[in-house]
């Protein structure tokens, strides 16, 4: 996929066709095609390091305003207090082209093709499946509620937990807890 990085208002930004976003405000109206400084190409080729034919076109959206920051100064035991704030002026915009050929139709969403007819069952979506020698609810238990009761467990439970949550949880610290209480009765053995 093509890139281009270009210059807007003094400042740079890595752009792709049908991409949207907020430069610093132009003077330009709602409406208005710009065409930017064009810094460098790229894309699934090496990159063009001097783009000389390269034009990138951007159609600009309309003047948006951006988010307000809050300033407080503050000095203790003088009772000095000053607030004010700022918000800055934006203009968006929207990529067009890259190379001088107009962006690709992605705009119009392509017909699909009808979906394979799923089968509906009355019944409830099933649950991953869980083996039989894990403990009673142990699909539900947090990984404290697993470490405080892995005592009790027999070496078969524990091989059954280790191996769910490797296959389906995939919690750090549930693994953590079950090797160490396979190691633990490995040890007493």
């Amino acid at each position: 996929m093509t890139y281009a990085i270009i210059k807007v208002a003094g400042k740079q930004y890595r752009v792709r066709e049908g991409e949207r976003l907020l430069v610093d405000r132009l003077a330009q109206d709602e409406g208005a095609t710009i065409t930017p400084t064009v810094l460098l190409v790229g894309g699934d080729d090496a990159p063009i390091l001097e783009p000389t034919d390269v034009k990138v076109t951007a159609t600009v959206l309309g003047a948006v305003k951006g988010p307000k920051i809050r300033i407080g100064k503050y000095k203790k035991r003088t009772g000095y207090r000053k607030h004010t704030g700022f918000r800055a002026s934006l203009t968006q915009i929207q990529i067009e082209s890259i190379g001088g050929k107009p962006a690709r139709a992605a705009s119009k969403p392509k017909p699909k093709a009808e979906p394979e007819p799923v089968e509906t069952s009355k019944e409830a979506p099933a649950a991953p499946e869980v083996p039989s020698a894990l403990p009673a609810g142990y699909a539900d238990m947090t990984i404290a509620e697993i470490k405080s009761s892995t005592g009790g467990w027999d070496s078969g439970a524990l091989d059954a937990a280790l191996a769910y949550e490797q296959e389906h949880g995939k919690r750090k610290g549930a693994i953590a807890a079950l090797e160490s209480a396979r190691a633990a009765q490995g040890g007493e053995s």
